[in-house]
């Protein structure tokens, strides 16, 4: 068994570097630029910090791309799993069931927005949306409205990277070398008040857009696909309180079905269990995963109203069956430990916490803004964006060859922070467990080193 002690016997740190960069290929990484630099290599977490091969210890300031509730290594997590392990490690669900899946889909209705009663699982939070964009599609053919067949998007969305998952996908960096083999959804604008003149401006934009859009072709339209309050990898952008019902409204007028994307969101991350409740929105399908199993395992669940279960719901010969699933769908590990996941999350009102937290972190943001360089910082609950621009009057970006937001996260992990940027903007999500003090010392971090790499911006070097 490779314990740690083992590891460290069989194989020193520059070994399992260069085995490193001869095996692995990394997602969302330029293997020219990340060979030519001394790999990142996690040996072990405690709390919310990790660990690396050299032994130094770093905050996990992004929750392990934005999944990490409780920290690492948590004694009720560990447990869960292994008692589960004592029992059975897999079993499939394609015409079967197993005991954890049952109570973990009973306890996502439980916690979910009212109305939504039926429970599909997955592995990730792509396979998450690209089952809601099959249900959605096919709930209409199942009902013989044949006509409704597309999508709508919008701008700089990220739902994924399976084939379907990208075609609602509008972010160009990412999706566009995709282009011939997807399906091309129509594009409305998400609200971004510090690009687009303030909430109210940004708000008007995005409903006249969909307006005009369903007027024209609601008919033709099976459902629409949003990020629920925080829209992430597009750069923390806060859509504005009140928006995310209206269009939810409009969409329920022109009967088109709303998929609300809380894969990033939910789970206690923007200071609600799921991000729809902060405007009162239950939408018709909803695709959730990160947070749901803590961090531990890959588990998804697609949750949805019981109209939507039952337009597939038919004697066999209808051929109405939902024909889709995975081969570890369900699976009894990640179920067991999304349980007590939840558990734990309950007993320590965590959701309740982060509340707190969050208006705490606000304070400490906030002198930030001071910065130079500093244009916006956008915060919803435990998610938090800090956006970086050349010219502060302006607006201007810094071009992205500048590499801004890279220098910025080098430099904080040279002083002891993990994150990763978005383009300009930095990106701070730390796990719901964080302390005060520990938020404290993390945003510490993050401002020193947005201070080192702009001045060193102003002072011309790159």
């Amino acid at each position: 068994m490779l314990t740690k002690e083992v590891i460290k016997l069989l194989y020193s740190p520059e070994e399992l570097a260069a085995k490193n960069k001869q095996y692995l290929w990394h997602p969302f990484t330029q293997m020219k630029d990340y060979i030519e630099d001394e790999p990142l290599i996690i040996a072990r977490g405690k709390g919310i910090k990790l660990f690396d091969v050299h032994g130094k210890e770093y905050y996990d300031g992004f929750s392990s791309v934005w999944l990490n509730v409780h920290g690492h290594n948590v004694p009720e997590l560990n447990q869960a799993i292994i008692e589960q392990l004592d029992q059975v490690a897999h079993s499939t669900l394609l015409g079967m069931a197993n005991v954890p899946s049952i109570l973990l889909a009973e306890e996502l209705v439980r916690l979910a927005p009212e109305g939504l009663t039926k429970v599909f699982y997955s592995d990730n939070g792509a396979t998450a949306v690209e089952i809601s964009l099959k249900m959605a599609f096919q709930y209409w053919q199942n009902r013989g409205m044949h006509e409704k067949k597309s999508f709508i998007t919008m701008s700089n969305a990220y739902h994924g990277d399976t084939i379907g998952a990208t075609s609602v996908g509008a972010i160009p960096l990412y999706h566009q070398i995709y282009k011939p083999l997807l399906f091309s959804p129509h594009v409305i604008p998400y609200p971004y008040p510090y690009r687009d003149g303030g909430d109210e401006a940004a708000v008007k934009n995005t409903l006249d857009r969909l307006e005009q859009l369903l007027q024209e072709k609601g008919t033709e339209i099976a459902a629409m696909i949003v990020e629920p309050v925080v829209q992430g990898a597009s750069g923390m952008i806060i859509m504005p309180d009140g928006c995310l019902r209206q269009i939810a409204e409009m969409l329920q007028a022109y009967d088109v079905l709303l998929i609300a994307d809380e894969v990033a969101t939910g789970f206690g991350r923007t200071g609600k269990m799921f991000a729809c409740e902060h405007d009162g929105v239950t939408p018709d399908i909803m695709a959730v995963a990160k947070g749901l199993t803590g961090g531990y395992l890959p588990v998804a669940a697609t949750v949805v109203k019981e109209k939507v279960y039952a337009a597939f719901y038919a004697d066999y010969e209808e051929q109405k069956t939902f024909f889709h699933g995975h081969s570890f769908t369900g699976n009894p590990l990640g179920c067991a430990v999304a349980l007590a996941n939840l558990r734990l999350m309950e007993e320590g009102r965590l959701v309740e916490g982060t509340v707190q937290k969050a208006k705490y972190l606000a304070e400490l943001l906030l002198p930030m803004a001071e910065e130079a360089h500093v244009g916006d910082i956008r915060q919803k609950g435990m998610m938090a964006g800090i956006e970086l621009v050349r010219d502060k009057e302006t607006k201007e970006p810094f071009h992205w060859n500048e590499r801004i937001g890279v220098r910025v996260c080098k430099l904080a992990r040279e002083k002891g922070l993990l994150t990763r940027p978005l383009g300009n903007v930095i990106v701070f999500i730390p796990p719901l467990a964080s302390t005060c003090e520990e938020l404290r010392d993390m945003v510490r971090i993050l401002e020193a080193s947005i201070k080192e790499a702009t001045s060193a911006t102003k002072e011309g070097s790159v």
